[in-house]
């Protein structure tokens, strides 16, 4: 069970198609501000695609660094509302707290789910809403980036120093 709660935020990369048959050329993006109205659909895709999960560990299952594995008890991705805008999250449920390196070996496992592990699979299925078919990428190639809670609230965290790391909503 989970003694602690890390947050790793990124952005989303939402997009619609206006026909059924529209090239990539042809989609709309939506900005993070637009995506806000989607969040609900959003959020019941992601819980119908959690739903796979063989565990109650999500995708920190998955983790082959065994250490990191034994302190990270669970990890499933979310969307949440930072300043008005919507972001891609990863929840993580920790059993002790993380060393500067494991935090790091942690958003490099985040990266990789996003963008060829579970990110991949759940960008490629449709998400309807009132307004038509979107489409959610947690990965986004021309603007991505791994942020921490402390870091989304403007607190630099304390990752040069090899110190403990937590998290915490």
């Amino acid at each position: 069970m989970a003694n602690e709660k890390m947050s790793i935020f990124f952005p989303l990369k939402v997009v619609s198609y206006p026909q059924y048959d529209c090239s990539e050329d042809e989609r709309e993006d939506i900005t993070p501000r637009e995506a806000v109205a989607y969040e609900d659909q959003i959020l019941a895709a992601i819980a119908k695609e959690n739903r796979f999960f063989e565990n109650d560990r999500g995708l920190a299952e998955y983790i082959h660094d065994e250490a990191l594995n034994k302190k990270v008890y669970s990890l499933y991705p979310s969307v949440e509302v930072v300043d008005g805008e919507l972001w891609g999250v990863m929840n993580a449920g920790l059993k002790e707290p993380l060393s500067g390196e494991e935090v790091a070996a942690l958003l490099d496992y985040v990266s990789g789910q996003n963008s060829d592990g579970y990110g991949e699979g759940f960008e490629q299925r449709p998400i309807k809403t009132p307004d038509g078919e979107i489409y959610v990428s947690f990965w986004n190639h021309e603007n991505y980036s791994l942020k921490l809670e402390d870091e989304m609230k403007n607190k630099a965290p304390d990752l040069e120093h090899g110190g403990p790391v937590m998290g915490g909503m």
